[in-house]
């Protein structure tokens, strides 16, 4: 997903709303986490969203996303973001976060989702990457 860095979304500095990444960064996650399962998603978590460098006014910001894991009804989506330069064509790592997205039925009910097939040692460390985190989230998880 592109998006081109306008005015309205960036502060007194020239830079980019963290506020407006993070809504990109779900948008980006939550359209991976559809396709993956061809279901309505809701975003359950957003974990470790970390900004490493800022993007300018008038360049592109960049997400890429990707399912990590797929568990019953969940599944991490990682994503990442990079500024690019419009006019030079050089990109900077910006941004990178991992959220938790939940499918549903048509009533609003938790949906199962599909196997998520591993090929590679790097989706293979990504899925054991996201069951580390999973199993954090499920520690700090307090029920109603």
């Amino acid at each position: 997903m592109t998006q081109l860095v306008l005015p309205e979304h960036t502060n007194a500095m020239g830079t980019i709303f963290g506020g407006q990444v993070a809504a990109w960064i779900d948008v980006c996650g939550a359209i991976a986490a559809q396709r993956f399962c061809r279901k309505q998603v809701v975003t359950a978590s957003i974990d470790e969203l970390v900004f490493h460098n800022p993007i300018q006014r008038g360049h592109i910001a960049i997400f890429r996303a990707s399912v990590n894991a797929a568990w019953t009804h969940s599944m991490e989506v990682g994503v990442r973001v990079e500024g690019e330069d419009p006019l030079t064509g050089v990109r900077t790592s910006t941004s990178t976060a991992y959220l938790t997205f939940v499918a549903l039925e048509a009533d609003g009910s938790r949906s199962p989702v599909p196997t998520l097939l591993v090929e590679g040692d790097d989706e293979a460390r990504r899925r054991d990457a996201a069951n580390n985190r999973r199993a954090i989230r499920l520690k700090r998880r307090v029920r109603p």
